[in-house]
């Protein structure tokens, strides 16, 4: 074959003896071939370097297999690690990734980013920006009005909507159940901005473990920082004012956290014997500190990845004819190292 001719279907289908039909399947990973068919055909492309047309493929199945993906705040611990979760399964299942990043967290401006995926053929979106204040607040006007199938990330249940998000209420109450158990009566909190929903399920555990035990919450006991590890010291010595007789605390993230065990040695209050310290996020460098951090570990790569699941199988839904909604949570882990 000249070096100047294009390799077609045709001729992949000519050398391997088989119909037009079975080299397509064999391209569009159709079931419908014998494993020893698919083999032969695909041996064939490669040593014919036959590369198959995107375009043509996509009119064909109706496809892209493409994604979109929304985030925000990639500089943080959250976002970074969910859309690494997101990346590596849509890889892993064949899918390409098209991503926008939000200017802002409070950006409500979504039509035009909206309008650009949907011109760019993908066949479903995951909306993984965190919940923040009211920028979801144009979901009910907006998010029917699109063909398309949208799962959104780390938010409270809607009706109608996808959502898969991991459980911060429960992760919070792991973490207070376990000081608690460990003999610790005044525990209090740092949080993350009451912006983020995130940031109020996990004060609502600790809130709530509390209220179980018979332990009446007041505003003395809880600070507030913005997940730096700057926002967390400041929360700290505010707290520890405010609160001297703490004897654990419960941090919102583990920046804010990793700060609370620099800032206890310079006030010389001795982590655990006098302080006990549980974060959350379950960052790899929390294990390394001197004392190692306990933290509630999110497993955000898993939450990254069944995104990718469920929005894939919404799209097989769409396929069918309807799409149903669902609401996934994904179960943190509590890890206990010397800090607690």
């Amino acid at each position: 074959m000249s070096k100047n001719k294009k390799t077609t279907i045709y001729d992949i289908a000519e050398k391997a003896g088989v119909s037009r039909q079975t080299v397509s399947r064999v391209i569009n990973n159709r079931q419908d071939v014998s494993e020893e068919t698919r083999q032969r055909v695909k041996v064939i492309m490669l040593n014919l370097d036959y590369q198959p047309n995107a375009v043509a493929q996509i009119l064909s199945r109706q496809r892209s297999n493409l994604l979109g993906v929304v985030t925000a705040g990639l500089k943080y611990f959250g976002p970074s690690r969910t859309l690494s979760g997101i990346t590596n399964e849509a890889e892993d299942l064949g899918y390409g990734l098209l991503l926008k990043e939000l200017d802002s967290f409070n950006s409500s401006n979504v039509l035009p980013m909206l309008n650009w995926f949907i011109s760019h053929q993908v066949d479903g979106i995951i909306w993984a920006a965190p919940e923040i204040g009211e920028n979801r607040s144009w979901i009910g006007e907006v998010q029917p009005a699109f063909n398309l199938p949208i799962l959104f990330l780390t938010m409270e249940e809607r009706k109608n909507l996808t959502i898969v998000t991991s459980d911060n209420f429960s992760g919070a109450s792991m973490a207070v159940k376990h000081l608690l158990q460990q003999g610790r009566k005044n525990i209090g909190h740092i949080s993350g901005p009451m912006t983020w929903w995130e940031a109020k399920e996990r004060k609502r555990g600790w809130i709530t473990e509390l209220s179980k035990n018979g332990i009446e919450v007041t505003e003395k006991m809880w600070s507030q920082g913005n997940w730096s590890s700057t926002s967390g010291k400041q929360a700290f010595l505010d707290l520890v004012e405010k609160f001297p007789e703490m004897d654990a605390i419960f941090v919102g993230n583990d920046q804010m956290a990793l700060s609370v065990l620099a800032t206890s040695r310079e006030i010389g209050r001795k982590i655990p014997e006098d302080l006990s310290v549980i974060g959350f996020d379950g960052i790899a460098d929390s294990e390394f500190y001197s004392p190692s951090l306990s933290t509630v570990s999110q497993n955000l790569d898993e939450l990254g990845r069944r995104a990718v699941d469920v929005l894939i199988a919404q799209i097989e839904q769409k396929n069918s004819g309807s799409i149903n909604s669902s609401y996934t949570t994904i179960q943190p882990e509590l890890i206990i190292r010397q800090s607690a």
